[in-house]
């Protein structure tokens, strides 16, 4: 097909903007922590000169921690680099209109150095160099997350004046799968379902938590790429269109005492013509050998690459006992108390990762999850037996890092890190993990200051 015939993957802006409904054109590429970080272009210089060349931006969007500061250490040192630019180039097939910002469309894009190159430690081209590696293999992968978050009755503003203490949950206790008392959280969670229906995304299920205030949306399970672009477009999506509403949201995985925010992980594997390779209908257990294979592969890296599905200090804060969140290295049969989870029957048939929190960044831990099941595959590892009952009790059960110092410690030192991801990537996502540390033994807290200001 030649270039003049070949179809125009922009054609839906030109018509928007043709009609009058389009005026802007947002940029935006998921950084470290999963966050869209991007630039707001007119119609006709996105059109007329963005879409082929690329948009410069700073190197800093991909070498900084959750406050925006950037450091040596990193794989993309900012500061000897002059704070120069690599080039966002946009992926077509992200394009989505805004219904809570009107006359506005966003594309998410990729990363390269002014040469091309791909920018090896940009989330997106993290996942994409694993799902190529898959490909290599005749392999598809597709996933689904679910992804819960906190709903206040105060406002962003009004809760950052208040340093985020003594918030109002928009439901007042337990509301799990409850359809009464929902007055303070509904209005706002219809919003989100039905805009984000509008925006394109598949919704399956909705449903309040356990957390007073919790809530969770499910959408159809996707390619896995188109996934975790999906998980970041509805993560800026209900942050705006809450603040729009006079609502504070949290995704942090712990935000007290009380239950955390969870993003489980479903996965499965497909080959190149769509058809599903985990199930064995003759197999005693219904699994193929590829998956008896891939699960153990998840249990043989989970604590070596637990820093990419748990990156920050608070994330640990979920991972303890009795927070009905993994703790333990097992795999169990539709068992919510192991970390890796197999659920489903025949071409259904998948896994669940239980590890992430709400605040995970989905590229990097839709990569740990496949790098981790190529490995068990490659080397064929045997899969032990299932864990029959509760894995988060059983002294037995090898435990994950229970903390970020010992995750990066495991994942500095893994041999397995650094043949599937890269030194590069290994170094670059260690340094983040070292800039969140430092922050917060920098920190003075409210617990310190409760326990020592009369009393020490």
């Amino acid at each position: 097909m030649s270039a003049a015939s070949a179809p125009d993957p922009y054609r839906r802006l030109r018509e928007e903007a043709a009609a009058g409904r389009l005026e802007e054109v947002i940029v935006a590429l998921p950084d470290l922590q999963g966050r869209l970080q991007g630039s707001r272009l007119s119609v006709p210089y996105f059109l007329d000169e963005i879409a082929g060349r690329g948009f410069g931006a700073c190197l800093y969007l991909l070498a900084t921690d959750a406050e925006m500061n950037t450091g040596p250490g990193y794989a993309i040192d900012a500061w000897q680099a002059g704070f120069g630019d690599f080039v966002l180039h946009p992926d077509p097939a992200t394009v989505r209109f805004l219904p809570w910002d009107p006359g506005t469309a966003l594309v998410l894009a990729d990363a390269a150095w002014p040469d091309g190159e791909p920018v090896a430690v940009a989330p997106r081209r993290v996942l994409r160099e694993q799902l190529d590696r898959l490909a290599g293999d005749g392999l598809t992968a597709w996933a689904g997350t679910e992804l819960e978050f906190l709903v206040f009755e105060d406002s962003p503003a009004a809760a950052h004046e208040r340093r985020y203490h003594g918030l109002r949950p928009a439901t007042r206790h337990n509301a799990d799968y409850t359809l009464q008392g929902l007055a303070g959280l509904e209005p706002l969670a219809r919003r989100i379902r039905r805009e984000m229906t509008a925006a394109g995304l598949a919704m399956e299920t909705a449903r309040a938590e356990v957390h007073p205030g919790q809530y969770e949306i499910v959408f159809r399970y996707a390619e896995a790429m188109a996934t975790c672009d999906n998980h970041v477009f509805f993560k800026t999506g209900v942050k705006q269109i809450a603040e729009q509403e006079g609502r504070a949201v949290t995704f942090m995985a712990k935000y007290d005492e009380g239950e955390g925010n969870s993003c489980h992980l479903h996965l499965s594997l497909r080959a190149a013509d769509g058809t599903p390779v985990l199930a064995d209908p003759s197999a005693a257990d219904g699994m193929s050998p590829l998956m008896r294979h891939f699960v153990a592969g998840q249990l043989a890296c989970l604590a070596d690459f637990t820093l990419l599905m748990a990156p920050n200090i608070n994330s640990y804060k979920r991972l303890q006992p009795g927070a009905f969140a993994p703790t333990g290295i097992a795999w169990g049969r539709d068992n919510r108390t192991c970390p890796v989870r197999v659920v489903g029957s025949g071409l259904s048939l998948r896994i669940e990762h239980r590890v992430p929190g709400g605040d995970a960044n989905p590229y990097l831990v839709v990569a740990a999850a496949l790098a981790a099941g190529r490995y068990g595959i490659e080397h064929e590892l045997p899969l032990g037996e299932e864990h029959a009952g509760n894995a988060l009790a059983d002294p037995s059960v090898p435990r994950l890092p229970a903390t970020l110092d010992e995750a990066l410690h495991r994942w500095e030192h893994s041999e397995i890190a650094a043949t599937v991801f890269g030194p590069a990537v290994v170094a670059h996502y260690a340094q983040a993990a070292r800039t969140e540390l430092a922050a917060c033994r920098a920190a003075v807290t409210d617990w310190e200051r409760l326990r020592g200001f009369e009393r020490l």
